[in-house]
């Protein structure tokens, strides 16, 4: 069955948010919700999120679930705020452990319990759930994060930050816990999904030449036109590529509030006693 697909372009952090819906049975699930941030005051903000939510009341559709493909470095997940305001379950790939242990010694959080229960379901590879009467399965795909996860949903599979658009190309993996190698075998996995699989991308920068934003392609399209990886590039090839292409890279300007943020599945830390909460920074750690 067809999945229902609306996308919702946050252009602030170059972040596709989607609506994916049975609209027969007027049910529907979430991809990668944005929580607006500002990083020179620490203020937060819903218009990205309230357009989301906008739509899925007029539409009179009911969340059964807010999917996080990872836990991202570029954007604050706008996760608890959308079960609080529309009901649904936030689920993420069950290792999320791993990322939460890494960056639970990176941040110093003692009280941080590294075991996933911030998010409402943990899921494993090739797990199944429904949207409505939509067939979904879980693809665990890590290489850019050990927790990242591809949700594939009736006829369309949403990858986060695995691939970008075909002239864009993939995932950056020099992460804690990232692992090209990995990355490869995991684009392996969404190369075996049926070619007319519509893939949708979790950001996009407009690719040099390109004037316009895009964010939906194919399996064959990527198989075919993928400028990092494609069916005529080797795992040896793709490594020495990504390896050396991430040593030139900045980090994100957002991971610092966004991994605290994202990997306690959206909540603040604990206010002090002053009733504010406060992120860290670590010196000459990232």
């Amino acid at each position: 069955m067809p999945a229902e697909v609306t996308a919702f372009f946050d252009e602030a952090t170059n972040t596709v948010t989607y609506v994916v819906a049975d609209t027969a049975a007027k049910s529907c699930a979430i991809v990668d919700p944005v929580l607006d941030y500002d990083l020179a005051s620490g203020r937060t903000g819903t218009q990205s999120v309230d357009a989301v939510i906008r739509f899925i009341e007029e539409k009179g559709l009911r969340l059964e679930w807010i999917l996080e493909t990872h836990v991202h470095a570029d954007h604050l997940t706008a996760a608890p705020l959308l079960r609080s305001r529309l009901g649904g379950k936030v689920g993420i790939g069950s290792h999320i452990t791993d990322v939460q242990e890494v960056f639970k010694g990176v941040f110093n959080i003692d009280g941080l319990a590294a075991d996933g229960s911030q998010f409402d379901h943990l899921f494993n590879d090739e797990e199944a759930f429904q949207v409505g009467g939509l067939q979904g399965r879980v693809i665990g795909t890590p290489g850019h994060t050990p927790a990242c996860v591809t949700f594939v949903i009736g006829d369309a599979a949403f990858v986060g930050d695995t691939l970008f658009m075909p002239d864009f190309g993939t995932a950056r993996c020099d992460f804690p816990g990232g692992d090209a190698a990995l990355l490869y075998d995991s684009i392996q996995k969404i190369f075996t999904l049926p070619p007319e699989t519509r893939l949708f991308i979790c950001h996009d920068y407009k690719a040099p030449g390109r004037d316009r934003f895009a964010w939906e392609t194919t399996v064959a399209e990527q198989r075919e036109k993928n400028v990092h990886i494609n069916d005529g590039v080797s795992q040896q090839e793709f490594v020495g590529f990504r390896t050396a292409r991430d040593a030139q890279l900045s980090v994100p300007k957002l991971i610092i509030p966004a991994i605290q943020v994202n990997m306690r599945g959206g909540e603040f830390p604990s206010p002090e006693q002053n009733g504010v909460s406060y992120l860290k920074v670590p010196l000459d750690q990232l």
